[in-house]
């Protein structure tokens, strides 16, 4: 038993050295990210648009409303960043998720939200722990979906 342990660790180890395409140490079971993930916007590998830079204040690009849930000076890449300990908070997923689907009504085409849907369902959802819920669930939805 403890041979076939050993083999196996061996095994895994080896297989983690294997490079992938991009020439970076791959792993056996990785889970890969889009490119329009709220973790995805968050890493800055790519700029953002500029219609959104990373310093915009989350009540500025959601209007005043937002004021009511979320604090003064948040700022995008600040509700981008939060961790997923934060589902407890549904407010706190709907912005991480709002905040990527934003910067994807920008950059990419064919995103199934413009700019002004995204901030005018933003805006219904802040009503209730529900509709905000749904909707960060609906823009988690279109962001890991798109391409």
């Amino acid at each position: 038993m403890s041979r076939l342990l050993f083999i196996f660790f061996v095994a895994a180890v080896f297989a983690t050295e294997v490079n992938t395409a991009d020439g970076r140490p791959g792993f056996l079971y990785t889970r890969s990210r889009g490119r329009c993930t709220p973790q995805f916007w968050s890493s800055e590998r790519e700029e953002w648009p500029r219609m959104a830079p990373q310093s915009s204040l989350v009540s500025r690009i959601f209007g005043s409303r937002a004021l009511e849930r979320y604090d003064i000076s948040l700022t995008l890449l600040q509700a981008m960043e939060r961790n997923e300990d934060d589902s407890n908070n549904v407010f706190s997923s709907l912005m991480k998720q709002s905040a990527a689907a934003l910067l994807n009504s920008y950059a990419r085409e064919g995103f199934p939200y413009s700019a002004w849907e995204v901030k005018t369902l933003v805006i219904q959802a802040l009503v209730s722990e529900r509709a905000a819920a749904v909707q960060a669930h609906k823009f988690s939805s279109a962001n890991e979906g798109c391409t």
